[in-house]
């Protein structure tokens, strides 16, 4: 396909930071790709290479945060020529591609959920996506129904189911004022612990634990924004370790 306007739209949701939500490139050094990248979405796109090269059209966009939140996110990519629109959930981003090159012309796959191993470094590093995508529609092509009718040809639907799975975990919401007090492991020289969290707040304590004997404590907060460790031995001289990241 040689196109001078597109628009892509889907919805997703995942609890991954990192992955390749649609991919698509061609023989003129042509390509676009979007994936998410630390839980942000990142649009990289090239229209063409000249005399330059390829780096000379090469236009990366970076917008959103925390999406890996398992909750619906929209997204909708409208260009015309070196005109585009990124919008994501509801906020617009417009900007014009680098290069010199009006039109997109993707002579290969285009792929969703992924990209496909072409040898070069780039698609070795990715991950696929991981998660639930729906209403997918490129170029007025509703790409879901298609691959769920099996109308898409020729094409490689993987191991797709078409039902969303919930994750297992259960979350836990603090409120300032609550807190979860659990019983110790008495006898034990090991102490080890692991959790996910979120907060919007730059301070509060996440974690606090006496050791047995009186022999100190271990505490885990949050210090404007900053995960700090305290461990206070009182066996020692040098008697308190603090770690900051």
């Amino acid at each position: 396909m040689k196109t001078l306007k597109d628009v892509i739209s889907l919805k997703f949701k995942t609890s991954e930071s990192e992955g390749v939500i649609f991919h698509g490139e061609g023989q003129q050094g042509d390509y676009i790709t979007l994936e998410l990248k630390k839980a942000k979405l990142v649009l990289n796109l090239n229209l063409g290479i000249n005399q330059l090269g390829s780096i000379f059209g090469h236009t990366s966009v970076t917008t959103g945060s925390l999406l890996d939140d398992h909750h619906w996110h929209s997204i909708v990519i409208e260009r015309h020529g070196r005109n585009i629109n990124l919008t994501l959930d509801r906020h617009m981003q417009h900007f014009r591609t680098n290069g010199e090159f009006d039109y997109l012309d993707l002579d290969y796959e285009i792929t969703f959920g992924g990209m496909p191993f072409s040898g070069k470094p780039s698609s070795n590093s990715r991950k696929n996506f991981k998660g639930c995508m729906e209403s997918i529609n490129y170029n007025g092509n509703n790409i879901t129904d298609l691959a769920k009718r099996k109308k898409l040809e020729p094409s490689n639907v993987g191991n797709l189911s078409f039902s969303c799975v919930e994750p297992h975990t259960v979350p836990v919401f603090f409120n300032a004022t609550s807190y979860l007090e659990v019983p110790g492991r008495p006898s034990q020289d090991l102490f080890s612990v692991s959790f996910l969290f979120r907060t919007w707040n730059p301070s509060g304590l996440l974690l606090f634990s006496n050791f047995a004997d009186d022999m100190g404590n271990v505490e885990i907060d949050i210090n404007e924004g900053k995960v700090s460790v305290h461990i206070n031995v009182t066996q020692v001289k040098k008697n308190r370790i603090d770690i900051s990241s």
